[in-house]
């Protein structure tokens, strides 16, 4: 199954293990809930769907590479106790806490989290001395004589032997006790995950055209040949930083990420032309509504993978602006819910009081998730752009004579804010009417238009935007894509941003 799919099976048994009675009993006893084995090439993003995971249910994530282990460091130190048995006194041999499962008992303590995901990597590769040990944990969850706490769940993952030399099998008793996920790599499912990690619009428009190139490991007489979905992310995030300061791209860069000379020198010669028609498109013109016959003659004789990276240049130029208008609402929606609250607090407090403890309380919010890695990158950024609101609002009412007058200021503050996001929103839903007018003027319904269609709707912030503020030029094309609550489902929750 892709990686997508995987997903899907390790949150559903990770939400049943975690499930309780009416008694506060977890419903899978916790010696009868397997371990979870996915089994797959390396790179196709086996850890980033643990930190997914971890953060949409809101649990701990704790995660280890077993290669990095030794038979110590695993199960503990050795040391010799006393114990009585029988009326007589014996040396006996026990074991200092492994430092994994110490880790996941710090982790609760310094973050109140008290259930979570063990999560350890190349659970197939790891030495001969620890081998026998890490059968034992996955059959039960012991290390020396520690056993994980209750309510952590243990994902394993591995590489198949032809991919890891040092890969194994493991017999049959084993598997018998595991939940075993064998993962493909598949470039649809990669790129429902790129459209919301913002991968480089080049990337992606080379890849939507040559997929193929999307994942290779080969054997050559000068080694491995690996190109992989964490390479070309790790390379999307280094042409992006070399853009923002002005470096220059060339081949010997490329190949650092994917790692077969083919491939990279084909990249390279499509990110030239990639940037060829960046600046020979006015691309900043035609989303503002600008398209002169001369430019539209220009598309008309243009070939296939001219007109295929000019779409992928509108697209990519028109998702920055919808993902910054849609992180935008995300932020005053946090703000607005963290205002409502002050609303509601406890008035012998001062106002300025109120509003610092509430500060505190995103801080710390912040601080356990990053922590527990049960937060994501944009959810840590979006906390810390919560506070520095409400450390604003803070200096605006610090002259506030009462609560009421406090929470006058704040609400107008908001709603100003409000304001101007929305017209920020008016601005970006002009910018896809003017996509579609591109397309209209340039290519009718064809398959140019297909695309653009089947893109947008595949974007969960382009979905987001649209089920917010809607696009007329959108629902008219989308005739055969149809955009309802029936057929497509919107992650993302919209909240209320009045006060």
């Amino acid at each position: 199954m892709n990686i997508s799919k995987a997903k899907e099976q390790v949150k559903g048994a990770v939400r049943a293990y975690l499930s309780k009675d009416d008694l506060g009993n977890y419903e899978i006893p916790v010696e009868k809930q397997r371990p979870l084995l996915l089994i797959g090439p390396p790179g196709i993003g086996k850890t980033a769907v643990m930190e997914q995971i971890a953060s949409e249910l809101g649990i701990g994530l704790i995660s280890y590479s077993m290669t990095h282990h030794t038979r110590q460091s695993a199960i503990g130190l050795p040391f010799i106790s006393r114990k009585s048995f029988g009326g007589k006194e014996y040396d006996v041999t026990e074991y200092t806490m492994s430092e994994i499962i110490a880790s996941v008992y710090e982790l609760m303590e310094e973050t109140g989290i008290k259930e979570g995901i063990l999560f350890l990597d190349e659970i197939n590769c790891v030495s001969e001395t620890l081998s026998p040990l890490m059968l034992q944990f996955l059959q039960y969850k012991v290390f020396g004589g520690h056993r994980i706490p209750d309510g952590w769940i243990i994902v394993t993952a591995g590489n198949p032997p032809e991919y890891n030399e040092s890969a194994r099998e493991f017999d049959v008793v084993t598997l018998d006790r595991l939940k075993k996920i064998n993962v493909e790599p598949d470039f649809e499912s990669w790129k429902q995950y790129a459209a919301g990690a913002g991968i480089h619009p080049a990337v992606m428009s080379f890849l939507g055209s040559r997929r193929d190139r999307f994942y290779s490991v080969e054997t050559t007489v000068s080694g491995k040949s690996i190109v992989t979905p964490r390479g070309w992310e790790d390379l999307s995030k280094m042409l992006l930083l070399y853009e923002k300061n002005g470096i220059d791209v060339d081949e010997d860069l490329i190949i650092q990420y994917l790692q077969n000379t083919g491939i990279a020198r084909e990249f390279a010669v499509y990110l030239d032309l990639y940037r060829k028609y960046q600046t020979q498109y006015p691309i900043a013109d035609m989303l503002a509504g600008t398209l002169s016959d001369e430019m539209k003659e220009r598309i008309a004789g243009a070939g296939f993978d001219e007109v295929y990276t000019l779409i992928g240049l509108l697209l990519g130029s028109a998702d920055a602006e919808i993902r910054s208008c849609m992180e935008e609402r995300s932020l005053l929606s946090s703000v607005s819910s963290y205002l409502k609250e002050y609303a509601s607090k406890d008035r012998s407090l001062s106002p300025e009081e109120s509003m610092k403890e509430m500060i505190r309380e995103v801080e710390k919010k912040r601080t356990a998730g990053l922590r527990a890695r049960s937060i994501t990158r944009e959810e840590s950024d979006r906390l810390l752009r919560t506070a520095g609101i409400l450390y604003d609002l803070t200096e605006k009412i610090s002259g506030a004579g009462n609560f009421e007058e406090s929470f006058d200021i704040i609400r107008k503050d908001h709603a100003e804010r409000v304001r101007l996001h929305n017209g920020n929103a008016d601005r970006v839903r002009s910018i896809l009417d003017h996509l579609f007018y591109v397309a209209e003027e340039c290519w009718g319904d064809g398959k140019e238009m297909l695309l653009i269609l089947t893109e947008l709707t595949a974007d969960p912030h382009s979905v987001s935007f649209i089920s917010t503020y809607g696009c007329d030029s959108y629902y008219r094309h989308n005739r055969n894509l149809l955009f309802n609550e029936r057929d497509l489902e919107i992650k993302a929750e919209i909240k209320d941003l009045d006060l």
